[in-house]
């Protein structure tokens, strides 16, 4: 895939034409990062904008005792940091490779001079903010009413709604899964394994597939 076909597909830059897309690659970089390094720690400095162009990368926050809380995993096409774009605040999360990665990036005053000539682009960071803080949204309220199966079928439910809604396709661990619903692997494999029983999930090595929807999401409480 093209620099260009990349960007895209970021939401961002979706309601962009080619013309303007071939203005934006203008200002990118590409940069690789071997599997876990650190891409960007919490409370550096944020001046750019960062978009996965391949490999996988997690968002995490460190606890005092070294314990990772995943807030999120993204991969070819996802995006981090464009509240760099706005404030002048640093990171509020470190963002690791979990394989090795090669990224695009955007640097804000970059960004800014092409955002005077694309000014579209700012709907595209608006509606892309909004969508993240409803996410935020509901993954607060799911640690705060569901118990640990609970969260577990809803985050099933979210990375199969990444694609077709059927299949999970990402490259993610039983141990990756419980460090973003606040539980052990061997909680979040006993899970899975149940709702495999149950008829609910086809459980293969290269995926996972919801056979049951309407039991997952009773699983999950959407009502």
């Amino acid at each position: 895939m093209t620099l260009d076909e990349t960007l895209l597909n970021v939401p961002l830059f979706a309601e962009l034409s080619e013309e303007q897309i071939q203005r934006i690659t203008v200002i990118t970089r590409k940069k690789k990062y071997p599997k876990n390094s650190v891409i960007v720690f919490e409370n550096d400095p944020g001046d750019s904008l960062y978009v996965v162009d391949s490999g996988q990368v997690k968002v995490v926050l460190t606890g005092e005792d070294g314990r990772e809380v995943i807030l999120s995993v993204l991969s070819e096409g996802d995006f981090f940091g464009e509240m760099a774009l706005i404030d002048d605040m640093p990171r509020s999360a470190n963002v690791i490779a979990m394989e090795e990665s090669r990224l695009i990036v955007i640097y804000r005053d970059d960004f800014h001079r092409v955002l005077e000539d694309q000014p579209r682009i700012a709907l595209g960071l608006l509606r892309a903010m909004s969508r993240r803080l409803r996410s935020a949204d509901d993954k607060i309220g799911g640690l705060v009413l569901l118990d640990v199966p609970g969260r577990i079928a809803r985050l099933l439910i979210e990375l199969a709604d990444e694609g077709d809604g059927t299949k999970i396709s990402r490259r993610i661990t039983h141990h990756t899964i419980g460090q973003m619903v606040g539980s052990s692997r061997e909680t979040v494999s006993r899970t899975i394994g149940n709702l495999s029983e149950r008829g609910i999930l086809n459980v293969t090595r290269k995926y996972i597939e919801i056979i049951d929807r309407t039991g997952l999401e009773a699983a999950a409480g959407v009502r």
